[in-house]
């Protein structure tokens, strides 16, 4: 009787620290393919908890008299503790908390640094920003564009934002930030309790398990440079409820950290090396970003697409479009032109200016954008093994 009180208090401490460290990012945790582990020991944790709870409570009077009281109440104490810590502080959606004050502020009003980095949206006319500082935090934002459902996402460890369309079966849905997979965020559904991974919206466990998020054409843009190409645009602002937990020098995005999880290795090629992969279909490319900023534009093709890689003067924004023919495309003063056309950052057309000097483009000539993604290298290969360099 006294054994199966430890072997259940052991038992349940091993399993609420197991819960957990195979979908968190604890040394060796993020190696091995151990999702549908994770997956089944979070779906049946109570069955779990009630078993071990069960020896515990069989066990406990034996354990009293023939233990010194002490040792068992130090030992109850210490099991106490390490099961709080992993069900109240240790959980992702603990840890990272979703904005409570999502406010937005056009360009006159904004009170975040020009200098720092947006995923932008637009829709219909309609342009939205996110700062990457906040980003990094909450992971998860959610947001209407054009009367639309959006949900941004980012994940700091992988350098990756997406947005999606937070709708699963055709309804919307809520998530919540469950941890990681592959030092990718991953996210969890509030009806089928799917998993889903932030690096393509691809459900890699649960009910819905190989099925996909419909994920929206985004941009990763300087605020200043967001500013010039939306004027009109709105970008959100910092929520003061969790201020502290953010990057006001943006050392993050510019690269300055070193080791750990989010830092960045400045030479090429290694696992915490910049790159921009692009998507088009089931093909996938991928581009040193130091070579990029070094040629300012690259002309290629593949997936049977003309295609245009571009990074302005800020040296933080960058673009990539379809190419309407197989001409090159070359870029000065922040626009990209070849032989017949110009075209801005936002691939729009320059046809003829007003008397406010605001570009009017042809809708006629927009250049179609292509998903593109800035990325630590360690992630783009993990997850995209096709990928051709």
């Amino acid at each position: 009787m006294k054994l199966l009180f430890y072997i259940g208090l052991i038992g349940l401490l091993i399993f609420e620290i197991s819960k957990v460290y195979f979908i968190m990012p604890f040394p060796g945790s993020q190696r091995d393919e151990v999702i549908a582990l994770s997956y089944f020991l979070f779906s049946y944790r109570w069955i779990f908890r009630i078993l071990f709870f069960i020896l515990i409570a069989v066990g406990f009077k034996t354990a009293w008299q023939r233990s010194w009281k002490w040792v068992l109440i130090l030992f109850v104490l210490i099991a106490v503790v390490i099961c709080w810590f992993f069900n109240f502080k240790a959980l992702a959606d603990k840890m990272f908390l979703q904005p409570e004050h999502r406010v937005m502020k056009n360009k006159t009003e904004n009170k975040v640094n020009e200098n720092h980095q947006v995923i932008a949206i637009e829709i219909n006319g309609e342009a939205k920003a996110y700062p990457i500082e906040f980003l990094a935090f909450h992971h998860q934002v959610r947001d209407t564009v054009a009367g639309k459902s959006i949900m941004v996402t980012y994940c700091s460890v992988c350098r990756s934002g997406r947005i999606f369309e937070p709708a699963v079966n055709g309804k919307q849905e809520n998530f919540r930030l469950v941890g990681m997979d592959h030092f990718n965020a991953m996210f969890e559904d509030a009806t089928t309790k799917s998993w889903w991974r932030q690096e393509n919206g691809e459900a890699i466990a649960g009910d819905l398990k190989g099925t996909f998020l419909n994920e929206l054409p985004s941009m990763q843009l300087s605020i200043k440079k967001y500013f010039e190409l939306y004027p009109t645009g709105l970008v959100m602002q910092q929520d003061t409820t969790v201020k502290d937990e953010f990057d006001p020098e943006a050392k993050f995005e510019q690269g300055k950290y070193s080791g750990g999880l989010t830092g960045t290795d400045s030479a090429s090629w290694k696992n915490k090396s910049w790159v921009v992969g692009v998507k088009i279909g089931n093909e996938s490319k991928v581009y040193d970003w130091n070579e990029l900023k070094l040629m300012r534009v690259i002309n290629d093709t593949f997936g049977n697409k003309n295609i245009v890689l571009a990074i302005p003067a800020d040296d933080k924004s960058f673009i990539a479009f379809e190419r309407p023919t197989t001409e090159n495309f070359h870029i000065s003063n922040d626009t990209l032109f070849n032989t017949t056309d110009k075209y801005d950052f936002a691939g729009r057309h320059y046809f003829s200016s007003d008397s406010t000097g605001q570009n009017n483009s042809n809708s006629n000539k927009q250049l179609k954008s292509v998903f593109a993604y800035q990325e630590f290298w360690h992630s783009w290969n993990y997850f995209h093994p096709e990928s051709k360099k």
